[in-house]
């Protein structure tokens, strides 16, 4: 009789145990996304397969999912990829230090953003969840994460997966250009020790970044396709604001600019003061050639108030006494 009761006091908790455990499966099978999000929902019961059992659109009610299904929650919203030359900011999510080389070796940086929306095609949305969902990447702190773990797993995906591919285009566009080809006053370096004359041509640089910007536009959709082996992000666009040496390089511009403005200021003393004596000697011929024109222009020189002039007196202007 002890032994009874002992195993119907077994079988009761495990009624409770199993009750208890059906309504937390209830409730945690119950999800639902906001505007800015998308749900990819993955079976995980103890007798289901982990196959994708279905999307979640952005902004839908409650959706049950099934008990201990895996719910993986990416943006839907357009994001966007920041690169700067600025090391500073670099500490940020989804902002990079990103720097190619021009043709002639001078690494350039770069300052531009990206901008991108993941596809919500639910087929899609599956082949990217069985692709990257279920694999973690290293971000920036050198944790590991799944892109689905909130910013800073979508930010290590996007480092690991898709920075490579915009690195690549970059470079492969930036490299076709001189450095003065991409920032005029790279020139001054150039053509500094040869001391020769420096044209800055702002309006060539700015044609030679639009094209830059469209040709990366142009590949870099169907360079992802061919990486990621599907259109897994669509609306793609890129905006390339400006090129900008390396400090050390922008340093060696500006004592160049300084030195030519030096360089400037003394040619143009130098040629005031040829100027000046020109005038100087074409006015003396004058003198020479009209003796009464001198006189004339000495009178006009003379201070006012005066009132004894004697020309050829070897003392001199004998100005009035009080």
């Amino acid at each position: 009789m002890y032994t009874r009761a002992i195993l119907v006091s077994i079988a009761v908790a495990t009624a409770v145990i199993t009750a208890i455990t059906s309504v937390i499966g209830l409730f945690v099978g119950l999800e639902s996304t906001n505007g800015g999000e998308v749900a990819v929902v993955r079976d995980g019961g103890p007798f289901d397969d982990n196959l994708v059992r279905q999307i979640i659109d952005p902004a839908s009610g409650v959706t049950w999912t099934g008990w201990w299904s895996q719910v993986h929650v990416y943006p839907a919203q357009q994001r966007f990829y920041t690169i700067t030359a600025d090391a500073k900011r670099s500490t940020l999510l989804g902002v990079d230090v990103v720097t190619v080389p021009s043709s002639d070796g001078v690494n350039m940086g770069i300052e531009g953003t990206l901008y991108f929306t993941l596809n919500l095609d639910h087929e899609t949305l599956r082949v990217f969840d069985d692709k990257f969902g279920t694999r973690r990447f290293r971000g920036q702190d050198n944790e590991m994460r799944y892109p689905y773990e909130g910013e800073e797993g979508w930010s290590a995906f996007f480092g690991q997966a898709i920075r490579p591919v915009v690195d690549n285009a970059l470079r492969s566009q930036v490299g076709a250009f001189r450095c003065a080809e991409l920032v005029s006053s790279c020139a001054f370096v150039e053509s500094g020790a040869a001391r020769e004359t420096v044209r800055m041509e702002a309006r060539e640089n700015n044609a030679t970044l639009t094209r830059i910007q469209e040709a990366v536009n142009s590949s870099l959709d169907r360079d992802l396709r061919s990486m990621l082996g599907a259109p897994f992000l669509t609306d793609l666009r890129f905006n390339l604001v400006k090129v900008s040496l390396p400090q050390q390089v922008q340093a060696s511009v500006d004592r160049a600019q300084a030195a030519f403005a030096s360089l400037a200021e003394s040619q143009a003393a130098v040629a005031q003061a040829r100027a000046q004596a020109e005038a100087n000697k074409a006015r003396q011929d004058g003198y020479n050639a009209c003796t009464t024109c001198a006189e004339i222009e000495k009178l006009k020189a003379l201070p006012q108030g005066i009132t004894v002039y004697a020309p050829g007196n070897a003392g001199g202007v004998a100005l009035p006494t009080r």
